[in-house]
């Protein structure tokens, strides 16, 4: 593929979705408003596992393709936005880090989880 047809926009796409799939052995809820799609893990380490299962470099592919749909996607857990794909995404220097370039990470978001997770642990015991 040459370097043009990857710039090359499709037609904007608007999502109206609500399933539940499932990654590595964790649930996730889908939903959608328009062109932003949400993706929520029940936990962490649930997102953390479905992430490694993907096959290597799926993240590029699926971010190229969000971008020239003009359609963004949050992963969150526990209502906390961990990770951007897609058109509204800004991915840094710790995406960079982590090795994938086109995901925003969302260090607050994590933190935000972590504590929301310790929280209902406490609250559970």
């Amino acid at each position: 593929m040459s370097d043009s047809h990857v710039d090359e926009r499709f037609t904007p796409l608007s999502v109206d979705a609500d399933l539940t799939i499932e990654v590595a052995g964790t649930q996730a809820d889908v939903r959608s408003i328009g062109e932003r799609v949400f993706v929520m893990f029940p936990s962490l380490l649930g997102a953390v596992q479905a992430f490694r299962r993907l096959p290597g470099g799926s993240e590029k592919r699926l971010s190229e393709l969000l971008s020239r749909t003009d359609l963004t996607v949050e992963f969150r857990v526990r209502d906390r936005t961990v990770a951007v794909s897609g058109a509204g995404a800004r991915p840094g220097l710790l995406s960079e880090l982590l090795g994938v370039e086109t995901v925003e990470i969302r260090v607050s978001g994590i933190a935000g989880a972590v504590r929301r997770g310790v929280a209902a642990a406490i609250e559970a015991i």
